[in-house]
């Protein structure tokens, strides 16, 4: 029988740009949107500058939004730090991972190091976002049960298929790329007791490993070919608290995509907190002021607690803008105040609001044993006002997800903002916005030149 890996192989040496559905294509390019808005916007911050001192510059590959050209593992490693780096990167409900973040850093590196064009781009952006969404869907909250985090582990795997896709390796090679980059992947979630930074580089290091499992099978390096069901495989090393189920994975491959359901954040912070801070902007257009309010109940499912919720002491003061985007109380709290919860809110300054941190406070979560979580992202709060009255709110889906998407206009504009926070002009965003059009029908990536500063 043939293993996992070999039925992926399989599915991704035969794939061509050509017949990728338009839908594909389509997502493909607002992720790629997406990322460079991102990386623009942290250009400038600590942890780039501390990332871009580990790294040679001096070689072809672009990192979005610096200057210069960088050596192809610098490149990846920088552009999917800065990328992933504010929690503003797209999701995808089910798993959950951040895809974007972790494949177009790996895949625009490795065809910018070998001169490729954008069909190769594509059929690698593509084919290993789809392959990181199946793979968070085979043992759902197992991983992050075990302490690691699921962008880092799958990460590194489906960098190494969308690399080798666009490489176009033979199935066998393919097949080495995934296993070497099973003995790559890693990243715990330890950042949580600090709000420390290890979790921003997480899909930069999975998609620099990615990128390097995928070369060195080329050269001839073996890996194992079940890395994903053996004894000692991912899923034992990573998730081996469930029986993996790899339907999901293997089921529909190559004629049904889950690509296009992959979900654009309105809000820049943990992704299950993102409706429950819809609900929170509602209570406040209500016309409720926050001295009204005496507290607040959220029903919460009970598999975002150890990341969103608890300690609940230190969820309700943070110890840092990063910690507070893992915050569910302080991101509702900043959005009743600012309609919003984009880059501007998660400032020291705004951390340390009294008004926003006595808001927090008062809100509290109970369990909903009835929750759809990870399947699907809802939010709920119950506000006790100071008059007696009660005040329900419920957001049944995740806005910017596969049931409320984000449209064009509302994607171009969170790019445009991104790049002006980080410095761009508005005719020089828009300038990139064009670009950005062109991406995938170009002979050769000359065109993300223009994304330097």
């Amino acid at each position: 029988m043939s293993s996992i890996a070999e039925q992926i192989a399989v599915w991704l040496a035969t794939t061509k740009a050509e017949n990728l559905p338009e839908e594909a294509v389509e997502t493909g390019r607002r992720l790629f949107l997406d990322v460079a808005g991102l990386c623009i916007a942290a250009r400038n911050e600590d942890y780039i500058s501390a990332t871009l001192a580990s790294v040679d510059r001096g070689g072809s590959c672009t990192v979005l939004g610096q200057t210069g050209g960088f050596d192809a593992f610098g490149a990846a490693i920088v552009n999917g730090t800065a990328a992933h780096g504010e929690d503003y990167d797209d999701t995808f409900e089910g798993g959950p991972v951040h895809s974007g973040a972790v494949i177009v850093p790996a895949v625009l590196a490795a065809c910018e190091r070998e001169g490729l064009g954008g069909d190769r781009f594509l059929m690698g952006l593509t084919t290993g976002v789809e392959l990181m969404c199946r793979l968070s869907l085979v043992a759902p909250m197992a991983t992050h049960n075990a302490g690691f985090h699921p962008t880092a582990v799958f990460g590194a795997l489906a960098a190494a298929g969308g690399v080798a896709a666009a490489l176009r390796l033979p199935q066998m090679q393919i097949v080495s790329a995934l296993g070497i980059a099973g003995s790559m992947a890693s990243g715990i979630i330890e950042y949580l007791a600090e709000g420390t930074w290890t979790k921003r580089m997480h899909a930069g290091w999975a998609a620099q490993s990615g990128l390097r499992a995928a070369l060195m099978a080329r050269g001839g390096f073996l890996g194992p070919r079940t890395v994903f069901e053996g004894v000692h495989g991912v899923y034992r090393a990573f998730a081996p608290s469930v029986k993996p189920n790899f339907e999901p994975l293997v089921e529909g491959l190559g004629s049904r995509w889950v690509l296009p359901t992959v979900a654009f954040k309105p809000y820049a912070c943990g992704t299950m907190t993102q409706p429950f801070i819809d609900c929170a902007i509602r209570l406040a257009e209500s016309g409720v002021r926050p001295e009204d309010v005496m507290e607040i109940e959220c029903e919460a499912a009970a598999g975002t607690l150890p990341r969103l919720w608890e300690p609940l002491a230190i969820k309700h003061k943070p110890p840092t803008p990063y910690a507070a985007k893992f915050s569910t109380p302080f991101c509702m709290a900043v959005g009743f105040f600012d309609r919003r919860a984009g880059l501007a809110q998660f400032t020291t300054g705004r951390v340390q609001d009294p008004q926003v941190l006595a808001l927090a406070a008062k809100i509290r979560y109970v369990v909903d044993p009835a929750n759809e979580y990870p399947r699907k992202f809802t939010g709920h709060l119950r506000a006790v006002l100071t008059d007696g009255r009660r005040l329900e709110f419920r957001q049944p889906c995740m806005r910017g997800g596969a049931e409320a998407p984000l449209d064009t206009d509302e994607l171009e504009a969170k790019f445009v903002e991104n790049a002006r926070y980080g410095g761009w002009t508005a005719p020089a965003a828009d300038r990139l916005l064009v670009a950005s059009r062109q991406l995938f029908t170009e002979p050769t990536l000359d065109v993300v030149k223009e994304f330097r500063s």
